[in-house]
């Protein structure tokens, strides 16, 4: 009898320990936790990513290849209490930092996760470097956990095809006349602020627009995949170096004629000033020499307009006094 209680006891003791004090969890304050029972997740109703805003991003096909459930999201906290047909899938929400050459099924490739290889417009094989910042969507936990098998395998996948095929399409963006016009004013030539036509400078003096365009494509990765691109930096792009001393010198040679127009603009500006101040320094003195004619002009209409004689003798006194200063006098012979 006592052994049977002792048994009966112990089996009591290894139940409670096995599936009750076992079945206490706690979730930790960078993470996030999804219950399944028998292998099916706690859904929210009948409500699908299309139903949260993180689906706007998505096509129409698109749409419909990524309708995942919403599911219960259980918070930081705990103790929690599952039973022994359940399971908790626990992710971390932190947002990481990774090459963006970073492969995570072959960590070997794009030569250890540091340059990835992309072939410009014009056929050129560029390596380039950079980095992604992410995170585990909370509002997408499903796909994450049961979307696909590996999400972040997938989602890098996804970045690299949207960055090779944006390089090999990129194009430099139209130059702006009212740029191009501010630019001659402040004493430049435009073509100093433009690209040159080659894809690997178009992109170098363009990388903002690059990562802008990268982040932009990559809005729907939370919806896909469940994992948010916070932001992509591209930081170097390097050619072959059979083609970085041709885009140097042509580069150099760029540089020194933009740097000759400049100069010859600058000298062009200056002698339109001094042009312009010379004609104004002529009209002064112009001005200055008509002023007393035409002072002289109305003294001698108001002195005609007192008395006439008196602009007679007026006019007497002055030929008198041209007369005393003349050295040689012409006298018309009158008949």
């Amino acid at each position: 009898m006592g052994f049977f209680l002792g048994a009966v006891l112990g089996f009591i003791a290894w139940f409670l320990a096995r599936y009750l004090l076992a079945g206490l969890y706690s979730v930790d304050q960078n993470e996030r936790a999804v219950k399944t029972s028998f292998g099916r997740a706690q859904r929210i109703d009948a409500l699908t990513t299309l139903d949260d805003p993180i689906a706007e991003p998505l096509s129409a096909e698109h749409r419909e290849r990524y309708a995942y459930p919403q599911v219960r999201v259980i918070p930081p906290g705990g103790p929690y209490f599952k039973w022994p047909w359940e399971e908790v899938h626990k992710v971390g929400i932190a947002t990481e930092t990774v090459n963006m050459a970073w492969d995570p099924q072959v960590p070997t490739a794009n030569q250890g996760g540091t340059v990835l290889e992309a072939v410009t417009k014009d056929q050129l094989n560029t390596g380039l470097t950079g980095q992604i910042r992410y995170r585990v969507s909370e509002r997408n936990l499903y796909g994450y956990l049961f979307g696909v098998k590996d999400p972040l395998a997938h989602v890098m996948g996804y970045f690299v095809a949207v960055l090779r095929e944006r390089i090999a399409n990129f194009e430099a963006p139209a130059v702006d006349a009212d740029a191009a016009a501010a630019a001659i004013a402040g004493g430049m030539s435009p073509d100093a602020t433009v690209v040159t036509g080659i894809s690997i400078n178009d992109i170098r003096k363009n990388l903002r627009d690059l990562n802008e365009h990268m982040d932009r494509e990559c809005l729907s990765s939370a919806a896909r995949y469940g994992v948010v691109l916070d932001a992509s930096l591209i930081t170097g792009i390097d050619p072959p170096p059979e083609v970085e001393s041709a885009l140097a010198a042509i580069n150099t040679a760029y540089n020194q004629v933009s740097s000759d127009i400049s100069l010859a603009q600058a000298a062009a500006d200056q002698k339109i000033v001094q042009s312009k101040r010379a004609v104004e320094i002529e009209t002064l003195k112009a001005q200055a020499e008509v002023e007393p004619l035409v002072k002289l002009a109305d003294q001698l209409r108001a002195l005609k307009a007192a008395d006439p004689g008196a602009l007679k003798a007026y006019l007497r006194n002055v030929r008198l006094a041209l007369l005393d200063k003349a050295g040689t006098i012409l006298m018309e012979d009158r008949p």
